[in-house]
């Protein structure tokens, strides 16, 4: 996932290079594919292969997001002061490789190491490809922007079908072969180094401030609606092969592969709609909309709980693209604080999250887990609706 959105005009616009865009969201999706789409997905088999219980699991995602999504905002500011081409290269080797190493974890402690190495990777990747992406997009920002993101939706959205597709078969071990792509990795991201260099050198950055004072409330407000959605969405992710023990676990990664698929789907929808009927309806009414579905799949069985799973997935997430320029709203002093409270550190809060409801799981069971999760839409549609409207901070 995307670490920090810049916002700052480059000093003169250069070509729209697909070359080095399509390469951006190639190793986006790459990234994505084996930090928030596998690691999520693997807790089931992590819990097999070590013996875990479901706090020791979900600890395994808080690792992943702690040292991925959390680290962002730093490697954000960092990179904004002193640009480090080579992060592009060398953070997607980590966190593939990283991933890789787990198959060989002789206990939980290395099990985490290799996991927290991936997650590194992530963080450092993210600053660096969001800034490439920019310069690739000449004037088409939004165009650029969508195929960057495109990238990690969809390695979001298929990572959970890795599981069937191939570890099944192979076991913990087969993520060793992880390696070969790691390796790959490299070809596909070295060679746009240079000409990421000579950008950097050629074009200056300024920051582009949004008029207004920073609105703390309705930050606070945001933040916490992000959060429930995260914590909604990760723990789906996490505990729907252990509530769905009926099936198999081919067939519960595929239903998560519906889940996050429908969920890429909805958030490119939700930005469109966002324009239409406005940032502040779009969230209420997605989150809103979203608890039904999350209230009735639990009562579901079939190809029902599939239409169902499609819907709590599409309706839940089509808020993500938004939340980021409504908190820049909110926080027009702060524009980097901005990208990284709704991306890195909203996104990272899910894995947080997430370790509560293993501790729940262990206690009262995985249908309780369930249950608060299908509510958490709901309390964040009513805290949505809090939110200061959009227009008047544009008047600011």
């Amino acid at each position: 996932m995307q670490a920090k959105i810049e916002n700052a005009p480059i000093v003169g616009e250069g070509s729209f290079y697909r070359r080095a865009l399509y390469t951006f969201s190639g190793a986006h999706f790459l990234n994505d594919l084996v930090t928030t789409g596998m690691v999520p997905a693997l807790v089931v088999m992590y819990k097999d292969a070590f013996n875990l219980n479901y706090t020791q699991s979900t600890l395994i995602v808080l690792i992943s997001y702690l040292t991925s999504s959390i680290t962002q905002p730093i490697f954000g500011v960092l990179t904004d002061r002193k640009p480090r081409v080579w992060f592009f290269a060398v953070g997607l080797f980590l966190s593939i490789s990283g991933l890789a190493l787990t198959a060989i974890a002789p206990n939980l402690i290395w099990l985490l190491i290799f996991v927290a190495i991936s997650g590194f990777g992530s963080g450092v990747f993210h600053p660096e490809a969001s800034r490439g992406t920019h310069f690739a997009s000449g004037t088409k920002k939004g165009l650029a922007q969508a195929i960057f993101q495109v990238g990690g939706n969809g390695g979001q959205a298929f990572g959970p079908l890795m599981i069937p597709l191939f570890l099944v078969h192979t076991g913990i071990d087969g993520l060793i072969w992880l390696l070969p792509l790691a390796l790959l990795s490299l070809v596909l991201t070295v060679p746009l180094l240079n000409w990421l260099n000579g950008k950097v050198k050629d074009f200056q950055f300024k920051k582009k401030e949004l008029p207004g004072e920073n609105h703390l409330p309705g930050t606070i407000l945001l933040v916490t609606v992000i959060l429930l959605r995260s914590w909604c969405q990760v723990g789906v992710v996490i505990f729907l092969p252990f509530y769905l023990s009926n099936l198999t676990l081919e067939q519960s990664e595929l239903l998560n592969f519906i889940f996050v698929g429908a969920g890429a789907l909805g958030t490119f929808i939700g930005g469109l709609l966002s324009d239409r009927i406005g940032m502040k309806r779009l969230m209420v009414g997605s989150m809103f909309l979203a608890t039904p579905f999350a209230l009735l799949f639990p009562h579901t069985s079939g190809f029902l709980s599939v239409i169902v799973l499609l819907l709590f997935g599409f309706t839940v997430l089509s808020s993500f693209s938004i939340s980021v320029v409504y908190m820049q709203l909110l926080l027009p002093k702060n524009i980097a604080l901005a990208s990284g409270l709704s991306i890195g550190f909203g996104v990272g809060a899910g894995g947080i999250g997430s370790v509560f409801l293993g501790s729940i799981s262990d206690l009262l069971g995985v249908s309780t887990v369930f249950t608060i999760l299908s509510l958490l839409p709901l309390i964040g549609a009513v805290l949505a609706a809090l939110l200061p409207n959009e227009n008047k901070l544009f008047a600011k």
